[in-house]
């Protein structure tokens, strides 16, 4: 390791990948009941409506937990990424 440079934190990295986590896990939680979780998740986002995201595993508390805005900015940042 350089001990020359100094190594960044951001904050955001890490708030980031908390929500892809728990995007997983909601996403896991809905397919397991039966629901599409795409959807599901998109229904949310655009509505707001927590009714679309099932209490199974407790992904309704986790939806609700973050901020609907930071999840589609997580999404699209993760999809720039991706297409370059």
């Amino acid at each position: 390791m350089d001990n020359e440079k100094t190594t960044l934190f951001e904050f955001d990295d890490l708030e980031s990948e908390e929500i892809r986590v728990k995007l997983k896990e909601i996403y896991d939680a809905l397919e397991e009941r039966g629901y599409n979780p795409v959807n599901q998740i998109v229904g949310y986002l655009i509505s707001g409506d927590l009714g679309y995201i099932s209490s199974h595993k407790d992904a309704r508390k986790k939806m609700q937990s973050m901020d609907r805005a930071r999840i589609v900015e997580v999404l699209l940042k993760d999809f720039e990424r991706r297409s370059k």
